[in-house]
């Protein structure tokens, strides 16, 4: 998942990032961090797509294209 993927994931999901980070298990900092193109650790990117996933985004990366859908 990229930072923009997750940004775009969030907000599609109409979460805050305090919201993302309570269901990752993470800081509101950390997921700040990761969306502006900042490195954190992997298992943090682990967390917050699992999280994302299981809040219902889906994520696309094909032809050098990346993308991502949620539920209407």
């Amino acid at each position: 998942m990229t930072p923009i993927q997750c940004k775009m994931a969030r907000l599609g999901l109409n979460l805050r990032a305090a919201d993302l980070a309570g269901l990752c298990g993470l800081t509101r900092e950390t997921i700040a961090r990761f969306e502006s193109g900042n490195q954190v650790a992997a298992s943090s990117v682990d967390a917050m797509r699992a999280a994302l996933v299981e809040a219902g985004a889906d994520f696309s990366h094909k032809a050098g294209r990346v993308g991502v859908t949620v539920p209407e």
